[in-house]
């Protein structure tokens, strides 16, 4: 008869441990406390529109690739991709933008235009980001990060040595250009990992590789697509994905996980893959003797970023606007220090806008424009309607005057979403929206582990364990932890 696993929660991280699990035998059920699949990955029609709530960046299509090939399939089997271009659009102010364009040659080009000689200095810059992405994707965030002696060979010694850990990303950058504005280009990708980029380790310029020589994609039909191709698969290899079912309990015997109870019933088991958030399940699903980490150890993490996310549906096209539109027409510092170094609410955000309709028209009625905002915040800030609305007109202030044209009198569907949303919908820590910041501190052995210490089948996946925040990462996690159980539960 087949171990009996339950993983919970239907997120990427969840779905790949199950679609892994279930491939290797096991019998596989999802609980997903939701009433859809997804995780922050979820979608929601309204008047006409289809809106991603979550993640909007498709970066890193070989870890995709890589997934779905470890299964006989690929994404093409699944869904449609298209590459953008430009890739996306940096706003330094109502009269200047920047259009980051797709491919490599294009691209210096306009680095050679706002910085004489900076054209063969990307090339360097992308070359030396390129080994760095291929050590730290196709080694590092493979391992399981439960013993030191998986990072002892000489080989990984000096790729430790080359990927620049220990020095800042911003020192790092300015090595290679000194102009403003492709400082802040350059930085921008580290703006969601957990830190400024005077203390994000130099190793991140990986990010800069993958967006800018892999390239920013889109799966027609919205990130959700990528969702509903790893429900389809994992179906069938015969997982059972339960919906709106709330974990109450996991009951551990003898250092060992038995039962899993929800308000609908009780699970018998022989191994739990907690997909959910770490710390909602350290403090509110075992008892505390049972916890892998004490508060003190939780309140002293560093998160990466929470968000103030706006839907809006417009009856109107907005033909200034990109796919993906970042408004750096304030200070990128300040920002970053108020997310960061002094949490609060900021003074003069920066913020992203995403409309998905200028390349899908399938998510929105002809004629209109489906659009999505989000400004990315300290975590663990009170939110209330009246901030909201504060920020959605001070930044809707500055989209107007990008454009040149009226857009609020033009929606017709407004939906925000928050720091409360975070902590009801996904139990989220701090109301978190990326999980754990990459902070050296925070990498690899010095993330919360991926297995219990107290209870001998209780594993963990997701944001917030190794190897960390995003969709790729979120899809090794799962991965990973599927080969770890399979080492154990036999």
């Amino acid at each position: 008869m087949p171990k009996r696993v339950l993983v919970i929660g239907a997120g990427f991280a969840g779905l790949a441990a199950a679609t892994s699990l279930a491939d290797k035998g096991y019998d596989v059920t999802i609980l997903e406390k939701n009433d859809m699949p997804g995780g922050r990955a979820r979608v929601f029609e309204a008047e006409g529109f289809t809106f991603d709530m979550g993640p909007s960046w498709y970066w890193m299509p070989d870890v995709f690739e890589t997934y779905f090939a470890r299964f006989g399939k690929k994404p093409a089997d699944y869904y449609k991709l298209v590459r953008l271009d430009p890739s996306y659009t940096v706003v330094f102010g109502p009269d200047e933008a920047v259009h980051l364009p797709a491919g490599l040659d294009n691209l210096e080009a306009l680095f050679e235009q706002l910085e004489p000689g900076s054209g063969p200095k990307l090339r360097e810059f992308l070359k030396q980001a390129a080994y760095k992405y291929e050590v730290g994707m196709n080694k590092f965030v493979w391992k399981p990060s439960r013993s030191v002696s998986e990072f002892i060979s000489l080989k990984l010694l000096y790729d430790v040595a080359r990927l620049d850990v220990f020095k800042s990303f911003a020192s790092h950058a300015r090595k290679f250009f000194t102009n403003p504005r492709l400082l802040e280009i350059i930085e921008f990708p580290v703006l969601f990992l957990g830190a400024t980029p005077a203390n994000t380790p130099a190793m991140y310029s990986l990010m800069n590789y993958a967006e800018m020589a892999l390239g920013t994609w889109y799966p027609m039909g919205g990130m959700h697509e990528i969702v509903k191709a790893m429900v389809n698969l994992a179906e069938e290899k015969g997982v059972k994905i339960l919906l709106n079912q709330t974990v109450q309990k996991i009951d551990i015997l003898k250092n060992k996980a038995r039962r899993v109870v929800t308000a609908d019933g009780i699970f018998e088991i022989d191994a739990v893959v907690a997909g959910a958030d770490y710390n909602h399940v350290e403090t509110s699903l075992v008892t505390p003797e049972n916890r892998n980490y004490d508060d003190a150890y939780w309140n002293t993490r560093v998160m990466a970023p929470s968000s103030l996310l706006y839907y809006l549906g417009i009856n109107k096209r907005v033909p200034k606007l990109k796919h993906h539109t970042l408004f750096f027409d304030e200070d990128f510092k300040l920002h970053a220090q108020e997310i960061y170094e002094t949490p609060r609410w900021p003074s003069k955000p920066l913020f992203y806008a995403s409309a998905p309709s200028k390349t899908d028209p399938g998510v929105a009625p002809e004629g209109y424009e489906n659009l999505f905002l989000l400004i990315p915040v300290a975590p663990d800030l009170t939110d209330d309607e009246t901030t909201r609305a504060y920020y959605f007109d001070m930044i809707m202030d500055r989209l107007e005057a990008y454009v040149g044209e009226d857009i609020r009198s033009h929606i017709v569907f407004k939906r925000s979403y928050a720091h409360s949303d975070f902590k009801q919908d996904y139990n989220a820590f701090r109301g978190n929206a990326y999980g754990l910041a990459n902070t050296l501190r925070q990498t690899a052995l010095l993330k919360p582990s991926l297995k219990n210490k107290r209870v001998n089948n209780l594993f963990y996946t997701g944001q917030l364990t190794v190897p960390g925040p995003g969709v790729p990462p979120s899809l090794i996690s799962g991965l990973v932890v599927a080969d770890e159980v399979a080492k154990e539960v036999t």
